[in-house]
């Protein structure tokens, strides 16, 4: 049939597929029967004549708590080419689909058979580790693995993948989707989604342009009603314009409903009508082939074995009538042996139970699948059965799939109208499982299922508060907030009281929260140490103090989280204890934080989540070379295990530590991975901070516009929150990029702000690391008393705290605000101090020497600090402070050699990244593991890179990107 009045977009179709050697994908969006399937449909046809390949997927609502199932359809057609996959990847991807044993040919998603959980696993809310802890690697090395296969499978044949219903796909499925629809950009792969009008969906997320489906215009209605119905008499014709409204789908159907079924109604709802339309038809069947759409409408599956096993069940235990049941016959057990047998021969005859329903074209049978005509008609004949019916047609599903645990468990779910805990445990292992695969909406969702069967209200608190805090690992906070309140309308034990108050506290690290909030979680952390929980009272308290670094709680709530912190029965080198002292005490505990940190930093690498607590906790007290090292070294595992929640976290600490020592090449692509992965999961905050870092970057490269477009977007996101951290890093960008454009009055305006107490930018840790900036701007702008006043607030936290930043800091505004003589033994002190990590510092240290020394008139001993300094920074990339060397050095009487543009001032960002990486050796493969990219787009991105930098070959990267390496 052709496609009336949707010329414009066919055409933009036909035009995606034929430039798919450009990153290439829509999002096809409509109101329910307007036609996106038809769009789709023909779009697969220009794919198929062009010769691509074409895989798909259909969203079926009632798979949606199946993990992976749409995937699962997906990628079944190319699942051979798993085998060639990287390990990880291999093993994730496998076991997400469930195919660690031979698949079903016509399953649709993998079950996790091999589980051994019990009803009885534990998350936080019973004293483990909770709902952090990962197996599977979850959706990100589930994503990557789909990446790569599919660039794979696109390298022998350009390759269209298509999502129908996507609104309808599973989480994981559509979590997945969306990732690979991120990173498309250099495959010959085109993607097409189609997504119900206003249906939430990651897809919607994904960056793919949205193609709007309307309704026909009165035009192409009339052609397209004429053509399907040409013997209409006018009255009718007319009615059915009017009440179609230039739906398709209603084109097509209404004209079958007759008065006598229902009629048209003018008032009903168009979805009600086209619902109705179809319901007319089924009624009109005999009882067999309805009972057996209303099992395919039920399944999950479109296997018409498992139809027609399920249906043959149902009809043994009733009578082959039309007048209905008389009772509500149970259906009996299916002999487990011998079922096989008697589908397999007699599937022809046993397909003879469809026939009316496909002369009524309400479905297709076509490969062993059965499928309906529309979405529509599977809810329709779902919804219009009585709950009778529905509850033997899941039974018999039930039945039918023993090998299938967890689509068993839904259905017989589906069939127990009151608590069962024979039926809640299998609802737990099928949650397990599905967490087990990185599923995580799947386990909230057969969680919550089973605390609705739970017997005891214990199981059924435990479950709902299980499931929540799976919620708020996926970032879910309206489905966690349900689910505790829920949980809390038991009445909770203290134990489970604690819990319900620590889950919600995840979200955002609690910056939005009151910042009473913390004295509160103290107390809680406290008193559930103190009835021998230390595992959710370390996680409680971990929160807590995580708010003494995104806020300002005040320093009684500081105190009480170290008193908590003090009393739990943990050795004081524990890692979250080290970090938790760390975040509340920066400066009055930072003697022991640092050597906590020295001593558990010889273990690095051993468990990257302990690293990037470490490396959270040495920032915080000021020790940039230990937070960069510890933050780089948990970066690896995190990316290999998938966690890329964790991953902008590490990498935000490490670029925000690497940009104030000056390690310019490595703090930008961390940077902006950082950024990049904050906003794809979720994370604003941390992608307020290093977007934040961004602009500070770009102000010690002179870069000034966009070190002002990138803090103003880095404040657009903290401000409302009062996200401390990010605002004062945005002030140090502002500051830094007045200091080099000469405006020196409005660098200290913006610095200063970080030492006020009453101002959104102060952070009582990082407010004592800006001192160089803060003394030279002050210094400039006259404001040397002032400055003075500082110093003499800061000396006493310098006596307490061997903070390295800190006294780098300290020795060098004393040196540059001390008179006469002075100056030069303080100079001379400073430099002494050991800067061997911290080379930013030490340029700066000889930059504000050799100006001392010239303004005294004494050039020629002026030149060699100056000289250091511009080598210093052009070595670092910090073209502002290089720039300003060589003004100096002409001053004293010697010309300066222009600074070469480096590596990292001719690639972007991600360029570097790949760039970097090469340079170490690794592969494209390799490259493509560690950034989350297929490695043919690696690939593209090193051809592209080649030309910038005049190379021909990866193997002349290491000269042209070797970096300032600090004296050791």
């Amino acid at each position: 049939m052709p496609l009336f009045g949707r010329e414009a977009e066919l055409k933009a179709l036909a035009g995606l597929i034929d430039g798919l050697r450009e990153r290439g994908g829509v999002l096809i969006e409509g109101e329910a029967g307007i036609g996106k399937s038809a769009l789709v449909a023909a779009a697969v046809s220009v794919a198929s004549g062009a010769g691509l390949r074409v895989l798909t997927t259909t969203g079926v609502a009632a798979e949606q708590n199946l993990a992976y199932a749409g995937l699962h359809q997906l990628l079944y057609p190319v699942r051979a080419g798993m085998d060639a996959l990287p390990a990880r990847q291999r093993a994730a991807l496998r076991t997400a689909l469930g195919l660690a044993g031979p698949p079903e040919p016509g399953a649709r998603a993998g079950d996790p058979s091999e589980s051994s959980a019990q009803p009885g696993n534990t998350t936080a809310a019973d004293d483990t580790t909770g709902a952090g802890d990962t197996t599977g690697g979850g959706v990100y090395v589930v994503g990557l693995a789909t990446l790569t296969l599919l660039a794979e499978v696109a390298a022998d044949r350009p390759l269209l993948v298509v999502a129908e219903d996507a609104h309808w796909l599973d989480r994981a499925s559509a979590d997945v989707l969306a990732f690979v629809a991120r990173r498309i950009e250099s495959e010959p792969i085109v993607m097409i989604a189609a997504l119900r009008e206003g249906e939430p969906s990651p897809l919607r997320e994904a960056g793919l342009p949205v193609m709007t489906a309307g309704r026909l215009s009165g035009q192409a209605a009339a052609e397209l009603l004429d053509s399907t119905a040409p013997g209409l008499a006018p009255a009718a014709r007319e009615r059915i314009l009017e009440q179609a409204a230039g739906n398709p789908l209603a084109l097509i159907e209404l004209p079958g409903v007759t008065a006598d079924q229902g009629g048209l109604g003018p008032t009903a709802p168009l979805g009600e009508r086209l619902e109705r339309a179809f319901t007319a038809r089924v009624a009109a069947l005999p009882l067999p082939a309805r009972t057996a759409l209303l099992v395919a409408a039920l399944n999950e599956s479109e296997s018409v074995a498992e139809t027609l096993a399920a249906t043959h069940l149902i009809l043994r235990a009733r009578p082959l009538t039309d007048s209905g049941p008389t009772a509500s016959p149970e259906v009996s057990p299916a002999p487990t042996s011998g079922m096989e047998a008697v589908l397999v021969p007699e599937v022809q005859a046993e397909l003879e139970i469809l026939a009316p329903a496909v002369e009524a074209r309400l479905v297709e049978i076509c490969g062993g699948l059965v499928r309906f005509g529309h979405p529509l008609m599977r809810s329709a004949i779902a919804a219009a059965a009585e709950l009778g019916e529905r509850r033997r047609a899941h039974l018999a599903l039930a039945e039918t799939l023993r090998e299938h645990p967890d689509r068993r468990a839904w259905h017989r779910a589906a069939a127990t109208a009151g608590p069962d805990e024979e039926v809640a445990a299998e609802l737990d292992r099928a949650a397990a499982g599905a967490r087990r695969r990185g599923a995580v909406a799947a386990a909230v969702a057969a969680l919550e299922q089973a605390a609705r069967l739970s017997e005891e209200r214990e199981g059924k608190a435990l479950r709902l508060l299980r499931a929540a805090e799976l919620a708020v690992e996926s970032g879910s906070r309206d489905t966690a907030e349900r689910l505790v309140r829920d949980a809390r309308e038991l009445g909770l034990s203290p134990r489970r009281r604690a819990t319900a108050a620590w889950l919600l506290s995840g979200f955002e690290d609690g910056v939005r929260e009151d910042v009473s909030r913390v004295p509160e979680l103290a107390r809680l952390a406290g008193s559930i140490a103190a009835e021998g929980h230390v595992e959710p009272a370390v996680r409680i308290l971990w929160g807590a103090a995580m708010r003494c670094f995104w806020s300002e709680p005040g320093q009684a709530a500081r105190r009480l989280v170290l008193s908590v912190a003090d009393g739990l029965p943990l050795p004081a080198g524990d890692p979250r204890v080290v970090a938790i002292t760390a975040y509340a005490g920066p400066f009055e505990r930072g003697a022991t934080v640092l050597d906590g940190l020295r001593e558990l930093a010889g273990a690095a690498g051993a468990d990257p989540e302990v690293d990037r607590y470490l490396g959270s906790a040495a920032l915080q007290v000021g020790a940039f070379d230990l937070a960069g090292r510890l933050s780089a070294a948990a970066a690896p595992g995190l990316r290999a295990q998938g966690r890329l929640g964790l991953l902008p976290r590490a990498l935000a600490v490490q670029s925000w530590s690497l940009a104030r020592l000056g390690d310019l090449a490595t703090a930008v692509p961390a940077a902006e991975e950082a950024a990049r992965l904050a906003e794809e999961t979720g994370q604003p905050f941390m992608f307020g901070l290093a977007t934040a870092v961004q602009a500070e970057i770009a102000a010690l490269r002179g870069e000034n516009e966009q070190a002002r477009a990138l803090a103003d977007q880095a404040e657009r996101v903290a401000l409302p929150a009062g996200a401390r951290p990010v605002l004062a890093t945005v002030q140090l960008a502002r500051g830094l990029a007045a200091m080099s454009e000469g405006r020196f009055d409005d660098a200290y305006a913006d610095l200063s702000r970080i030492l006020d107490p009453s101002d959104p930018a102060f952070q009582l840790g990082l407010r004592a690391y800006f001192l160089a900036e803060l003394a030279e701007a002050a210094l400039r702008a006259g404001r040397a008393a002032a400055m003075r006043d500082v110093l003499r607030d800061l000396e006493p936290l310098a006596a307490s705290s061997p903070s390295p930043a800190l006294h780098i800091g300290l020795r060098y505004a004393r040196a540059v605000l001390a008179p006469g003589e002075v100056a030069e033994e303080l100079f001379a002190a400073a430099l002494r101090a050991d800067l061997s990590g911290w080379p930013a510092e030490r340029a700066r240290l000889h930059l504000a020497f050799g100006e001392w020394l010239r303004r005294r008139r004494r050039a020629v001993e002026s030149r060699l600090h100056l000289r250091t300094a511009r080598e210093s920074f052009d070595a670092l990339g910090l073209a502002a402070w290089g720039e300003r060397a060589r003004q100096e050095l002409r001053g004293a009487g010697e010309s300066s050699p222009s600074r070469n543009p480096d590596a990292w001032d001719r690639l972007t960002p991600h360029e570097l990244s790949i760039a970097r990486l090469a340079a170490e050796g690794l592969t494209n493969r390799e490259i493509g593991q560690r950034l989350y990219l297929s490695h043919r787009t690696v690939g593209t991105h090193l051809h592209r890179i080649f030309p910038k930098l005049g190379v021909s070959s990866r193997a002349d990267l290491p000269r042209i990107l070797r970096t300032y390496r600090p004296e050791e």
